[in-house]
């Protein structure tokens, strides 16, 4: 066990356990802390007649000093992400491997999903933020304003909870699995304050409120991007083998005509090739894109829905 001086309440054994797992992911930190204050809190629950110092120390040894608690959650999250990581293609080194092979990454296809997904979640939290908080805030003159207006903010941590969970199983950024440390020590008018005044209350607000426009970009480069490419992909075959029955043109060019059976294109010879090619490179720049895209976004809900602020 460490030789420092073991914490006497539980906020303070709770500040020495984050300033010792000082540079682990904000989300596990979140988790950490959680999980010890609950601990300590029914613990200190189950022992009426005794202090927070005496339930600590007493715990200590089964629970594990801040220290000792701190290199477990870092022990166990290694194996927990080596647990849910999905397998990772085999490494590429040139540069048409790395191109080529994106279409064996699961988690290309699945950002490509939390794209279109995300049109529906962020029309959803769009309207939850401003219809919940304009109809609270509206009503907090009246006797069940206020009432109101703390539930609102308790469901939009609810959220930030249910969309950390997409966040982290489609994107795979690590997000926290626990709610917000509470400090049940503190009153409840206390707690209601925190949650006012509380900068990640605001930014969840602000990343719901990101999310319709968000939404609506991600929808947009799917859709554009996956039909240009399965279009350019198809239409060549279609024309080589006879079997459309439409007319396409494109910047002037007739793909395909069909008269009478008889299927004719205006495209020079290179034209169809060139353009199933490019179809096909387009499909494999789709998958980038999306993965790209489900990295950069899994940034920024990690910055704006987990605390990363000291404990208080």
């Amino acid at each position: 066990m460490s030789h420092e001086r073991l914490p006497t309440t539980i906020p303070e054994y709770l500040e020495h356990l984050r300033r010792s797992l000082a540079g682990a992911d904000p989300a596990l930190v979140q988790d950490a802390l959680y999980d010890a204050e609950e601990y300590l809190r029914s613990e200190l629950a189950e022992n009426p007649g005794r202090s927070e110092a005496e339930v600590i120390a007493a715990v200590a040894s089964s629970y594990g000093a801040p220290e000792e608690v701190a290199d477990i959650y870092r022990d166990t999250e290694v194996k927990v992400q080596t647990a849910l990581r999905a397998p990772s293609p085999p490494p590429r080194r040139s540069l048409a491997g790395r191109f080529f092979g994106v279409f064996a990454d699961p988690r290309a296809y699945a950002s490509l999903f939390y794209m279109v997904l995300a049109l529906a979640t962020g029309i959803f939290y769009f309207t939850w933020v401003v219809a919940g908080f304009s109809t609270s805030l509206g009503l907090s003159i009246t006797i069940i304003g206020i009432p109101l207006l703390i539930l609102f903010f308790g469901s939009v941590r609810v959220l930030s909870l249910v969309e950390g969970r997409i966040v982290e199983v489609m994107l795979g950024e690590r997000m926290p699995r626990r709610p917000l440390y509470t400090t049940r020590g503190r009153s409840l008018w206390q707690r209601i304050g925190d949650m006012f005044t509380d900068p990640r209350t605001w930014s969840t607000m602000l990343y719901f409120l990101l999310m319709l426009p968000l939404g609506i970009l991600y929808f947009t480069i799917v859709v554009t991007l996956t039909t240009c490419a399965l279009t350019f992909t198809a239409v060549p075959p279609l024309v080589w083998l006879g079997f459309a029955n439409a007319s396409v043109q494109l910047d002037g060019w007739q793909i395909l005509n069909v008269d009478h059976d008889v299927v004719a294109t205006s495209m020079p010879a290179w034209g169809l090739p060139a353009m199933f090619v490019c179809g096909i490179l387009l499909l494999f720049a789709t998958m980038h894109v999306a993965r790209g895209i489900g990295r950069l976004h899994g940034q920024l809900a990690k910055h704006l829905l987990v605390r990363t602020a000291q404990y208080a």
